[in-house]
């Protein structure tokens, strides 16, 4: 799978930029604040149809516009695939591939891609929600169906969250939001347990080849793994902290309030990991995201490179960019080139950004 070209119009600071991509390894150069990671935003969003960045797609559109275009080309399987996102000040949103309309499903089908960024490198120390996003959109590219479960799951949340905030709360109501939260929540649990499991054995080699001794674990809040078991849990969850959901007039059980630990040698990686120690884990995770949605959907994945190289010392950086396999088409972004050896640079197509200006 590769991408060939990429057309924007009034996407952020980018008013308009046509860009062919000539070699697997495109390292994209400007100043902070320039768009170097809206070009790669711009290209997560062909195969998420969201942003990393924000949760208000509006705020894509450059300043003054009222409508925003993202357009590629794409080879798979040696047959060229167009794809068309749009989306204006109305909310209105069009996807198309191949000029035809289509529906989020299919049209996500087309490309993966993982994106490694500065923002990633702050996974252990953040939140518990950057924590279950970061599993989310791994496993949503994997399994197309996982966002429409999430999507439901919120659905029955939100609900019940509504009648919790009511002065008389319908029990036979409320019994059916829980009801239907539990098998909802179950399916999120195990899938979320399955890829942690899969990732785990896949970034430890990893983990372990750049640390050379230490191992690395990931747990999960739910310790159950299959659904019956993990239904059951959920259950005694919910009768166990009845008192407290009624106090806080929210739902406090469920995927939404999990969270995920890492360790390292069997100790908490964020209280008492070093930063090089994280950062290590971190590469390993990503790196292994990549092997997972490539041996499970057959599409290798574009790896997205935003400014990490240099918030990484210099064994970690090459580390990354040795396993960067040659079949894996790569978009970097830097302030310069002077953290790359002579020898990457003679293989990497080298764009500039200046004030949302691509120059080859």
């Amino acid at each position: 799978m590769k991408l060939k070209k990429l057309t924007l119009k009034n996407f952020r600071n980018i008013e308009e930029a046509n860009i062919e991509f000539t070699s697997q390894k495109t390292l994209i150069i400007g100043k902070n604040a320039q768009g170097k990671t809206n070009i790669l935003e711009s290209v997560y969003m062909l195969s998420d149809l969201k942003s990393t960045r924000t949760s208000v797609v509006a705020d894509m559109i450059k300043f003054g516009q009222d409508k925003f275009e993202i357009s590629a080309t794409t080879e798979k399987n040696d047959t060229d695939i167009d794809l068309d996102i749009s989306y204006n000040s109305e909310k209105k949103r069009e996807l198309k591939v191949n000029k035809v309309k289509c529906n989020p499903r299919d049209f996500k089908s087309t490309i993966k891609t993982v994106l490694f960024s500065t923002k990633d490198l702050l996974l252990l120390r953040g939140s518990p929600q950057d924590r279950r996003d970061w599993l989310d959109r791994a496993i949503s590219q994997i399994y197309p169906a996982y966002d429409e479960r999430l999507s439901v799951y919120d659905k029955f949340r939100v609900q019940k969250n509504n009648l919790l905030k009511k002065d008389y709360i319908d029990e036979a109501l409320l019994e059916i939001y829980n009801e239907q939260l539990v098998i909802t929540g179950a399916n999120i649990i195990f899938l979320r347990k399955k890829f942690i499991k899969e990732i785990e054995k896949i970034a430890s080699e990893k983990h372990k080849t750049i640390s050379e001794a230490e191992e690395f674990t990931i747990s999960y809040t739910c310790p159950f793994d299959e659904i019956e078991d993990i239904s059951n849990y959920l259950k005694e969850e919910l009768v166990k902290r009845r008192s407290e959901e009624l106090g806080r007039k929210q739902s406090c059980v469920g995927p939404h309030r999990d969270d995920i630990e890492f360790k390292i040698n069997n100790l908490d990686a964020v209280k008492f990991a070093s930063q090089g120690q994280q950062r290590t884990l971190v590469l390993a995770l990503k790196l292994g995201e990549l092997d997972i949605i490539e041996s499970k959907t057959g599409i290798t994945p574009i790896l997205l490179l935003d400014d990490v190289l240099a918030e990484l010392d210099e064994l970690r950086q090459n580390y990354l960019l040795k396993s960067i396999e040659n079949n894996v088409q790569t978009i970097l972004t830097s302030v310069d080139t002077l953290l790359f050896e002579e020898e990457f640079l003679k293989a990497v197509q080298i764009l500039s950004v200046e004030n949302g200006c691509i120059k080859v």
